[in-house]
């Protein structure tokens, strides 16, 4: 038989330590995708959506997986961003609402 020693070997792509990238890309999908609640209950959507965003970037670091682990990320964020909606549009009607019930007493009146 031959030796082969001085065959090169084509390189093997890098395995990670326990497949943790693929479990973090597809968990990364489901909180993103469960966040999106985050329209009618914040105090869910808000926690996974920044969950969500985390474990895709993580995830990303495998090849096969990174289109799974981007889309994650996107709707973890979109999560988070419609979490903020409701709790915004609140803060805002407490700051303004004085403002405009005296504005419509003001033309309420001037109209009488």
């Amino acid at each position: 038989m031959e030796n082969q020693s001085n065959v090169p070997m084509p390189p093997t792509p890098a395995a990670s330590a326990s497949g943790n990238e693929r479990v973090f890309a597809v968990i990364s999908l489901v909180l993103g995708v469960v966040s999106l609640c985050g329209v009618v209950f914040w105090f869910i959507g808000l926690p996974l959506g920044i969950i969500g965003v985390v474990l895709g970037f993580f995830g990303r670091k495998d090849p096969s997986q990174k289109s799974l682990a981007t889309i994650g990320m996107i709707l973890g964020a979109i999560g988070i961003l419609l979490s903020c909606l409701p709790v915004g549009v609140i803060a805002a009607m407490r700051l303004l609402g004085p403002k405009i019930g005296n504005t419509f007493s003001t033309i309420n009146s001037s109209l009488q």
